[in-house]
């Protein structure tokens, strides 16, 4: 049996270039109308989203998840997570594919020391589901105490 089970569905209308996606029917309708371009994906928004933000959402949220329980498990819970994802789409092979995740962490966590941080990120990184997703993509976490 499963966790949890979320879905969304985008309905897209017209070509590539020029076409627009819409999400509907959300698990949270969180998502519902707000529309994906291909223009919006490789040049300016334009206040719409595209599928690396998204997936940029999904790993740094994730982590922050992951981090804020392997902080808690070690007895020093974090009073402040910040958390950012940048998630790189390139040319491989001729083909657009997702081939970077970069997390960027500041933590703010008492009684902590660098040494112990380090191998607490380590954990989180390993049990962070959204990592283990993108687990054929090159993922680094720069991360520091504050």
């Amino acid at each position: 049996m499963s966790i949890a089970e979320r879905s969304t569905q985008t309905i897209w209308e017209g070509p590539l270039a020029t076409g627009t996606g819409t999400f509907s029917e959300g698990s949270s309708g969180a998502l519902d109308g707000q529309t994906v371009t291909w223009a919006a994906r490789t040049e300016q928004p334009g206040g719409k989203t595209s599928p690396e933000e998204l997936a940029a959402a999904a790993h740094s949220s994730c982590f922050a998840m992951a981090l804020a329980l392997k902080l808690g498990e070690n007895k020093t819970p974090p009073q402040r997570l910040d958390v950012a994802a940048t998630v790189t789409l390139d040319e491989v092979s001729g083909v657009p594919t997702i081939t970077t995740s970069k997390l960027r962490v500041r933590a703010q966590v008492a009684g902590l020391d660098a040494d112990t941080f380090s191998a607490v990120v380590d954990e989180a990184a390993a049990l962070c589901p959204v990592s283990r997703l993108f687990a054929g993509a090159q993922i680094s976490v720069d991360a520091q105490l504050a």
